[in-house]
């Protein structure tokens, strides 16, 4: 697990910047659109990236993560989020709707099967989507695991996180009554969805700053500034509450892990931060365990975010190692 042992041969430097070639909108229900773009090299090997959230949209810098004179990088705002419309709904926003959607896209797009790279609740929907369509996955990237457990939404909302970050949580829990804080999920979801705008705006910026304020080993005072805006926070914070509350509309618990049989046999690598207080280590942990053929890399000096250079470096390094098998064949590095 030692992440400080890859061959020097591959590239673990972010990619520099690229710009789409082609993006859209592509309606899949009476009520939602999507935004998709693609970059990289048209006639590329295909990956699609599962953004964070949900409800956080992508961002041009996860295009970085891949060769863009090898990979044809496909990115979408999942339903309510980004340039997806209607911003912020929650009507017909399940997991199993998201699960419908990306697979409306391939198709779309005309790509046969493709390589999947989720973070954070992208790892959730990367494993919910490979677990449904084992057939048009090719490889598996994740990062930052979470498997929408009980104990893992009691860890970050019911005080877990609040030990190590006491400065940040007590604006989260203080917004609320002391008579309402025996579930804070409960609690945000009803002034999200407020009659009251200023309250679910209010509501919306304290719920994403807390968490913006946990994702980096050290705070990253730009990420934070992202909770100030109301379009990104109502977004955010209203689509994360619904999945939450609703406990990612899986069928159990423990749905994720029972079901790693149906993807045992595709190559997968996971990342994740020791220090990871959004999505704690126990999670990636208890998936490696389960799934012991998958590559497990711990990076020892880093929280959740994907932008922290030690998480960003192996990102690259697993993209490099999908595409050396791709291009000869060869699994080793």
């Amino acid at each position: 697990m030692d992440s400080r042992k890859e061959s020097p041969e591959l590239n673990r430097n972010l990619y520099a910047a690229v710009e789409p070639y082609s993006s859209g909108f592509l309606r899949v229900s009476d009520l939602h659109t999507l935004y998709w773009e693609q970059s990289g090299n048209p006639s590329g090997y295909p990956v699609v990236f599962l953004h964070g959230g949900p409800g956080a949209g992508t961002s041009p810098s996860n295009r970085k993560f891949f060769d863009p004179e090898f990979y044809k990088i496909i990115l979408f705002d999942q339903r309510g989020a980004g340039k997806s419309t209607p911003h912020a709904c929650l009507e017909e926003n399940t997991t199993w709707d998201l699960v419908s959607d990306i697979e409306k896209l391939r198709e779309h797009l005309n790509i046969p099967e493709w390589q999947v790279f989720g973070g954070s609740w992208g790892s959730t929907l990367a494993l919910a989507y490979s677990q449904s369509h084992p057939d048009k996955v090719t490889g598996i990237i994740l990062r930052g695991i979470f498997l929408l457990r009980k104990k893992e939404l009691d860890w970050f909302y019911e005080g877990g996180a609040a030990a190590i970050y006491p400065d940040a949580w007590e604006p989260f829990r203080d917004f609320i009554p002391e008579d309402e804080r025996y579930n804070f999920i409960n609690a945000y979801r009803k002034r999200l969805n407020s009659s009251d705008a200023n309250v679910k705006v209010m509501a919306a910026k304290i719920w994403t700053t807390w968490e913006l304020m946990t994702a980096h080993l050290i705070q990253n005072e730009e990420n934070i500034k992202r909770g100030e805006s109301d379009s990104f926070s109502l977004a955010f914070a209203r689509i994360e509450n619904h999945y939450f509350f609703n406990k990612g509309f899986l069928p159990s618990d423990s749905y994720l892990l029972d079901n790693v049989d149906k993807i045992r046999h595709i190559k997968t690598v996971i990342v994740q931060g020791r220090y990871d207080m959004c999505c704690p280590m126990m999670s990636a942990w208890d998936l490696h365990k389960a799934w012991p053929e998958a590559e497990f890399k711990v990076v020892p000096d880093a929280g959740h975010s994907a932008n922290e250079a030690g998480i960003a470096a192996e990102l690259v390094c697993a993209n490099e190692k999908f595409k050396n098998i791709l291009k000869t064949g060869d699994a080793s590095c």
